[in-house]
């Protein structure tokens, strides 16, 4: 068995046994689809779809595979409810044995966009839970964004688990801040030193 082979049987069953049942129908086949995508990337440490394409085993022509991943890619059926989230809950589910340390940030992607993401901490690496994209530069996203992004990611949160959100300086919005407290998680986020704070009845600026 080639090692092509072995790693996608390896990531199909992994992605499986996500959902209570086993995919059947189309479902199954997008499931395959996202498997193949994964490791493709994997074997072949791109993510371009022509060189990732040459990594996976399904005996079809590598240009074949690129137009079937290009469809998948662009497929607006295809809600990250059904094909990441559930993963994103299972990997936080072990995480949250203990303290989750969740880092959002602003990243230039692609064809001049710009990318929200939040990512959880494990192991010294940044693992993505969930993004936006946006047309433009890199720049700061609206403050609604911001809240939205940490809204969803809650839902998948297991209940009691120990939460601590870090950011920059794009996040120290207070209704951002005000969401955080709802959910009862802990924060760290840069600001500028020239806010002006309020602390028992007395107003001061930051860096004072």
């Amino acid at each position: 068995m080639s090692d092509n082979l072995r790693r996608y049987r390896a990531i199909c069953n992994a992605l499986t046994q996500a959902y209570p049942t086993s995919p059947t129908g189309n479902f199954a086949r997008h499931v395959q689809t996202l498997a193949a995508l994964i490791s493709g990337i994997v074997g072949s440490k791109s993510t371009q779809l022509p060189t990732l394409a040459t990594k996976v085993p399904d005996g079809t022509k590598p240009e074949s595979r690129v137009k079937r991943f290009a469809r998948w890619i662009d497929n607006e059926r295809l809600l990250e409810e059904m094909y990441f989230l559930p993963y994103a809950e299972l990997l936080l589910t072990h995480l949250a044995l203990e303290t989750l340390v969740l880092v959002m940030d602003g990243s230039v992607v692609g064809r001049g966009c710009a990318a929200l993401m939040i990512h959880v901490i494990y192991k010294g690496r940044a693992l993505p839970l969930a993004w936006r994209v946006r047309q433009g530069p890199k720049g700061h996203f609206p403050e609604d964004l911001h809240i939205a992004m940490v809204k969803l990611i809650s839902e998948v949160i297991p209940e009691g688990a120990t939460v601590v959100f870090l950011g920059d300086g794009e996040f120290d919005g207070t209704a951002l801040q005000a969401t955080l407290n709802e959910a009862g998680w802990s924060y760290a986020c840069r600001t500028a030193q020239s806010t002006v704070a309020t602390w028992e009845g007395e107003t001061f600026r930051l860096d004072t």
